[in-house]
């Protein structure tokens, strides 16, 4: 009887998996299958004393602070091709009085400029700092220009600097690449 009772059973699940459902099946589909991931970076992080705005050697204000950062990321020819958009994310954490300029400036490995952002920060105190968000979107043809850059230097410039200014100002950056496959 067990005998019986298991040959039924696999008879009835053999002619179940034969005669599954595929009918209506449209394998053409398949190609029009598009992967979107979404890859998040971070990108620069800094912190500026304020005394890094003024020579004490020459008495001198020191106008504007550089920084470069290899952005070697963008350099994949897949990810070139496959780039739908990119969004930059600055915040600023300011607690020094006085505003400042700050861009962005991509660059080739000619050092070429390929794309410029740039935001202005708002003043704060060392006491009460002030937070400054930026959001750059880049898509269409900037994308293009974006993913031939290899780096990319950052200028941060003060109006007016003296001996004695005091506070921190600071950046955590990241960006979002979009793709599609």
């Amino acid at each position: 009887m067990n005998k019986t009772l298991s040959r039924s059973i696999i008879m009835v699940c053999a002619c179940l998996f034969l005669t599954a459902c595929i009918k209506d099946t449209d394998f053409d589909q398949a190609e029009d299958i598009a992967l979107t991931p979404v890859v998040e970076l971070d990108l620069i992080y800094f912190n500026l004393d304020a005394r890094q705005f003024y020579d004490t050697i020459n008495s001198n204000p020191v106008l504007t602070v550089t920084d470069t950062t290899e952005i070697k990321f963008l350099d994949d020819s897949t990810l070139q091709e496959s780039l739908k958009r990119a969004e930059f994310y600055f915040k600023f954490t300011n607690g020094i009085p006085r505003n400042f300029q700050v861009d962005f400036q991509f660059l080739n490995e000619a050092n070429d400029t390929t794309y410029v952002a740039g935001t202005s920060v708002s003043e704060g105190l060392p006491t009460a700092p002030v937070i400054t968000e930026y959001i750059e979107n880049v898509e269409g043809d900037d994308i293009l220009r974006l993913t031939q850059a290899n780096k990319v230097v950052v200028s941060v410039t003060i109006a007016s600097s003296e001996e004695n200014l005091e506070g921190i100002l600071n950046l955590k950056s990241k960006t979002t690449y979009f793709l599609e496959y």
